[in-house]
């Protein structure tokens, strides 16, 4: 018997998160000393689910807010070996090349700064996400006017020349 579930996360105001699965009781100080390593001044909270032993929801972070948000949404979550990294003072493409490079990380989800949900098969065992809707539908598709302002607004922002 399976049950599938949904758990919503609405990232805060100025925020981004960062969904991935990884494979080992390490990871939560691995992703916090890439994370803390990869950009000066980065705040961000994590919760890692375990899932053997005690199945405890570990957390590490340099801000208690985003810290115990985190967790709390990495408890609801409640998949084995997932992680849930909510940051401020940087984005996803700031952090998740040395997200991806800590040895146990094996999947990434999702990086985003939109309302996410988190579609999660629930078994006799236990949870697992099966996948995620980032954001909302796509609209229709881009004018020359919308391929100009997303050239102009990528270099207003610096990441263009």
């Amino acid at each position: 018997m399976v049950e599938f579930k949904t758990v919503k996360i609405d990232p805060p105001k100025d925020a981004n998160i960062i969904l991935g699965q990884a494979h080992f009781i390490k990871t939560a100080e691995d992703l916090y000393e890439a994370l803390i390593n990869a950009v000066p001044n980065i705040k961000f909270g994590l919760g890692f689910c375990e899932s053997s032993g005690p199945c405890l929801v570990r957390h590490e972070g340099n801000d208690e807010e985003l810290r115990q948000l985190a967790s709390e949404k990495a408890f609801e979550i409640a998949c084995g070996h997932s992680f849930l990294i909510i940051l401020r003072n940087a984005y996803p493409i700031n952090v998740l090349d040395k997200v991806k490079k800590v040895p146990e990380v094996c999947t990434i989800y999702a990086a985003t700064a939109n309302p996410l949900q988190v579609l999660i098969a629930e078994t006799e065992q236990g949870r697992g996400i099966i996948g995620v809707v980032d954001g909302f539908k796509s609209k229709g598709i881009e004018t020359d006017a919308d391929i100009r302002e997303r050239r102009e607004f990528l270099r207003k922002i610096g990441y263009k020349q």
